[in-house]
């Protein structure tokens, strides 16, 4: 943990940022020049999604790029859901948050002749290349340069294994106000954050809070994101009341390495803008080789957008009866592969598996959330002192399909944005915060509780909620989520919290999210694609789904 002492009367008034990933480092660093911040992350710094994020961020760099090219790829990716003005404000800020992280460190593959000296690859759904990577570690080294520079500032505060339980609002403050006959105006004052090492839930005031918690993966049994990917934003802000949009649209990644030994390692995209070829294994091609199927499902063939190659491996692979279908990448040669994609090269060669010569088995996997907490592009939510920035939050950026490589985009874009409007608010006095209140509970007796419930809400996720749905389906899935939620709720009552159990909590809201914006949605559009509802409406609208008070909240 890396606590430094910031002085004066905006010491009691930081921003805290839950969540240190692309997001929450890019708003911490922006904000850091003029307000204390703390960020808190559940586990060690280095682990999170931005880390694991292979293929790159898009940049409006080239020639023979432009705004216009980049909104349109961006809406078409979408689905008829994208809202145009955040697409064009995200793509007209593009080239300056590429050069902002070169400024801060981060060693892009170069090129000579390329746009700010960068070499730039194409992906699924471009119209041309506009991909600033780092290799196939574009992430890892993005977060490595941001991070040593938040340790190095003298006013970002780092709180290693602090998980935020749930935000400090209005309501907490409510029985206090109404018997000094104050108004209560909602509004967000903080976070309870569990120390997880020592134990205790503390009261974190704040002048501010930013959602930068990521995605919601975890929810489903196969996907390529960590272990922090459980919703825990998007679930605080429910909870908090805040609307939530689009949460139906879960993109499975096409290319996931199918292996025993590595569930979770994502096959970049970028290879197969570079030539590699999606083919079954054992059905025989034109060619000799193993048959192509994507040119029969999809004109732009493995550069079809992630949604229909996803849903098109998911076709073959239940029509021919296989676990896997292959990456075949060997035409790119050894060179090639090894100087553009190292990190997959050695991960798959350490496996056994030579990609120069023999291809990769691959599946989908669940990867990311294009739905999350309503927000603007300033980060603002419905609850006044409460920002999402990043897979958090929801601006319509996506629509009902992300577009490759635009994820780290927006995290920078928001994140800056979010920084920059908090600088021009005036810092408001903040009241005192009840503390955490846990006399009523005890230590649990059986952990296994947890474990079986986070077993089988995974599973059930996977089976009924997965990339294509039914209306069956989903009710069934609603209707054990609901159980399920009862039983986690009664445990989370009655026993201290553990990071397990705040992160099973927040997972079964998110499902439930999940599968009700599902159940809403009667038509197929980008990547909610239902059997009882095959054809898309003419005009669609995002799925919003409004929080109703219980009367619990109400009385307070």
């Amino acid at each position: 943990m890396n606590d430094k002492q910031v002085t004066g009367a905006a010491a009691a008034q930081p921003v805290v940022i839950v969540g240190a990933g692309l997001a929450g480092l890019t708003t911490a660093l922006q904000l850091a020049g003029q307000r204390p911040v703390i960020v808190l992350a559940k586990r060690s710094l280095g682990e999170g999604a931005t880390a694991w994020a292979q293929g790159g961020i898009v940049g409006v760099l080239g020639q023979d790029d432009s705004v216009d090219s980049h909104v349109q790829d961006t809406l078409e990716a979408g689905a008829g859901l994208v809202d145009k003005d955040s697409a064009r404000f995200v793509a007209e800020r593009s080239a300056d948050a590429v050069a902002w992280l070169v400024e801060h460190g981060v060693p892009f593959s170069p090129d000579p002749d390329g746009p700010l000296g960068l070499h730039l690859t194409r992906e699924g759904g471009h119209a041309v290349r506009r991909i600033a990577h780092a290799a196939d570690a574009t992430g890892r080294a993005i977060h490595e340069a941001l991070l040593a520079r938040a340790r190095a500032h003298p006013n970002i505060t780092l709180r290693e294994r602090w998980m935020a339980v749930d935000l400090i609002t209005t309501r907490h403050l409510a029985g206090r106000q109404a018997r000094q006959g104050e108004a209560a105006a909602p509004r967000c004052y903080g976070v309870y954050a569990l120390d997880i090492d020592r134990k205790r839930v503390e009261t974190v005031a704040a002048g501010a809070v930013i959602l930068a918690t990521g995605g919601l993966g975890k929810v489903y049994r196969y996907t390529s994101n960590p272990d922090t990917a459980t919703g825990d934003g998007v679930a605080m802000a429910w909870r908090a009341g805040c609307r939530v949009a689009n949460m139906e649209f879960v993109q499975f990644h096409p290319t996931c390495l199918y292996h025993p030994q590595e569930r979770s390692f994502l096959i970049t995209e970028a290879l197969r803008g570079e030539g590699a070829v999606l083919r079954l294994p054992g059905v025989p091609g034109e060619d000799g080789q193993a048959a192509r199927f994507m040119p029969a499902h999809d004109a732009r063939a493995e550069l079809a957008p992630r949604d229909i190659v996803a849903r098109a491996i998911d076709f073959e692979m239940k029509k021919h009866g296989l676990d896997h279908v292959w990456l075949d990448a060997t035409g790119l040669g050894e060179d090639r592969l090894r100087s553009h994609f190292p990190t997959i090269h050695a991960r798959c060669l350490a496996l056994g598996i030579d990609i120069a010569r023999q291809p990769i088995p691959v599946v989908p996997a669940a990867h990311y959330s294009c739905g999350g907490v309503v927000s603007d592009l300033q980060g603002r939510t419905d609850l006044p002192g409460l920002y999402a920035v990043g897979e958090t939050g929801c601006t319509g950026l996506h629509g009902a399909n992300r577009l490759a490589s635009n994820s780290l985009l927006e995290c920078v874009v928001l994140g800056r944005s979010c920084a920059e409007h908090l600088l021009a608010q005036p810092v408001a006095p903040a009241p005192a915060l009840p503390a955490w209140d846990e006399s009523q509970v005890e230590n649990a007796d059986e952990q296994v509780v947890i474990s079986h419930n986070w077993d089988e809400l995974r599973l059930l996720m996977w089976n009924y909620v997965g990339i294509v749905r039914t209306t069956r389906r989903l009710e069934r899935a609603l209707h054990r989520i609901k159980l399920l939620k009862g039983e986690i709720d009664d445990y989370y009552g009655s026993f201290r919290v553990t990071r397990d159990l705040l992160e099973l909590r927040n997972l079964v809201d998110a499902a439930e999210l999940i599968v009700r914006s599902a159940l809403s949605r009667h038509e197929s559009r980008g990547l909610h694609y239902s059997r009882d509802y095959p054809g898309s409406l003419p005009v669609s609208f995002p799925t919003v789904l409004v929080r109703k008070r219980r009367r619990r909240d109400q009385d307070d």
